[in-house]
């Protein structure tokens, strides 16, 4: 569902898949070749979202915005089931593993890994190649870099996933 808000419309880039029962909601922006999935809502009420090329944010995922703070998401990351992105910025080449929250003016580097169930506070910076993880959320390490690898298959895997979406979509049109 894509929903004015203020007469700004989301703007979506080509070849991207959004799911039935995704919202996004206002100054939304995405990428080409990216994808939303189902029940994921992007609400740029009170600030703006953008979403990076070859990005997916999977399913019953929360991005929202602060009045002083956007939410931005680089290209080539992957965005795990039920994350919550609160005014954030995610750099390019990431993984934010399923049930982790990233709060209000967090920076996670790029090339990183943010484990499933983490917690990401306020205003908390983490620089590039790093695995993080906890409640609060810290380095544990650098990452190989095979792991830094890992990211950008992931996102190759799932823009893959979505062609298919895209490709099924055209084909059960009238």
């Amino acid at each position: 569902m894509i929903i004015l808000y203020e007469k700004k419309r989301p703007k979506i880039g080509d070849d991207v898949f959004i799911a039935q029962g995704a919202c996004l909601i206002g100054e939304v922006v995405i990428g080409n070749n990216s994808s939303v999935f189902f029940n994921s809502v992007l609400r740029a009420d009170i600030n703006s979202i953008t979403i990076g090329e070859r990005t997916n944010i999977q399913d019953n995922c929360t991005l929202h915005v602060a009045s002083d703070k956007p939410v931005v998401v680089g290209n080539d990351v992957t965005v795990g089931h039920n994350v919550v992105i609160h005014a954030c910025e995610i750099g390019d080449n990431v993984t934010i593993g399923m049930s982790s929250t990233i709060m209000n003016g967090a920076v996670v580097g790029k090339n990183s890994i943010v484990a499933a169930g983490s917690l990401i506070t306020r205003n908390k910076v983490f620089g590039e190649g790093v695995l993080i993880l906890g409640n609060p959320a810290k380095v544990i390490r650098e990452l190989t870099g095979e792991e830094i690898e890992g990211n950008h298959k992931m996102a190759i895997k799932y823009m893959g996933v979505k062609d298919k979406y895209l490709l099924d979509e055209r084909e059960c049109l009238p």
